[in-house]
């Protein structure tokens, strides 16, 4: 059920009621990409957020002729360009699918809607919350740590990731070349 996989995902956040989830996903409709689709171009705006069910995507931004990987999400991940959602201002951030997928879509409206009441209040201000947080300790890691520890935090987070994601994006996402991440995964096995 789409309520239990949606409070799931949060309950390590905070433990809302199955019925929030179910009001929650009420206001979504599920939508499916393709492998390498764009979702939602750089320079536009962002008008929907997504909950991935099955799938991966990627959030990416043009630098110096390539895509530089900001971030990777993958199933029970909420995922879109925040900032242009949020801001309604359009941004250079691109996301797109890493694989076929199938998503939760709930339009800004919604969004807007279920922030109204007091308990979807509650849920996004903990998912601003712990996102930040999330963004915060990314950064820190790209300055203190090296790229070997970097990658393997991230194989601890999602060991499908090799996997699933192309090792370009796996790189960009590191901070490092491709090649330097075949020099990394060499040496560790």
């Amino acid at each position: 059920m789409l309520a239990e996989r949606l409070k799931s995902s949060f309950d390590k956040y905070f433990e809302a009621p199955l019925a929030a989830w179910e009001e929650f996903a009420s206001y979504g409709e599920i939508v499916r990409f393709r492998k390498n689709e764009v979702i939602k171009a750089g320079g536009s705006t962002e008008k929907y957020g997504y909950f991935i069910l099955k799938g991966s995507g990627g959030v990416f931004i043009w630098k110096e002729n390539n895509y530089v990987c900001l971030d990777l999400m993958y199933e029970e991940d909420f995922f879109a360009d925040s900032m242009s959602l949020y801001t309604g201002l359009s941004s250079p951030i691109e996301t797109m699918a890493l694989e076929n997928s199938e998503m939760l879509r709930l339009s800004k409206g919604n969004i807007n809607k279920l922030k109204a009441t007091p308990m979807g209040q509650l849920l996004f201000l903990i998912a601003a919350e712990n996102s930040f947080v999330e963004k915060q300790n990314q950064q820190i890691d790209l300055l203190m740590k090296n790229a070997t520890e970097r990658y393997l935090q991230l194989l601890n987070r999602q060991p499908r990731l090799i996997q699933r994601t192309p090792q370009k994006h796996i790189a960009s996402y590191l901070g490092i070349t491709t090649q330097s991440l075949s020099r990394i995964r060499k040496n560790i096995e």
